[in-house]
């Protein structure tokens, strides 16, 4: 008797172009770190202030031949660090023995920054909290008086930024 090889090959065919019903798997997981660390920049759009001679009479208050400073602070922070940003004078004014006093140049303050006088001690320019971006504009000003000797008057000033 002769058997038929026809429905093994039909089975074999069909299993061999529908695949098999059961399927193999296989996963891999892992972790992901990122490490962020504090940063800061603190970047002024020109370190100097070049007041000019004014009229006392018609300029009561002369603004810098740069324009008003732009202040950026850029900190990368815990939530609830403190960020300060700070501005002081090295000293008054001085030319030779003859000095106009560093309180005479003011700032109105724009943006994140707040208004104040210079001093030889830190002034505060922004008081934050977290990371961002904090920026805005200073106006100083140099009051004007018939009372200042001649001269070409000079003073430092340096900005800070500090992460606590």
């Amino acid at each position: 008797m002769r058997k038929s090889l026809a429905p093994v090959l039909l089975g074999t065919a069909f299993a061999l172009a529908f695949g098999s019903s059961a399927q193999a798997a296989t996963t891999a997981s892992g972790t992901i770190t990122a490490t962020v660390s504090s940063a800061a920049s603190l970047t002024v759009s020109s370190a100097n202030l070049t007041f000019a001679n004014a009229d006392p009479e018609t300029v009561t208050s002369i603004a810098p031949s740069q324009g008003n400073i732009t202040v950026t602070a850029k900190a990368r922070h815990g939530s609830a660090g403190q960020v300060l940003v700070t501005v002081k004078a090295g000293g008054n004014l001085v030319d030779g023995g003859n000095s106009i006093g560093i309180s005479n140049v003011t700032w109105t303050g724009t943006g994140n920054m707040s208004s104040g006088t210079l001093a030889t001690t830190d002034q505060t320019l922004y008081d934050g909290t977290g990371s961002g971006i904090r920026t805005g504009d200073l106006a100083f000003r140099l009051a004007n008086s018939y009372t200042y000797t001649t001269g070409t008057y000079t003073a430092s000033i340096t900005y800070t930024m500090v992460l606590q």
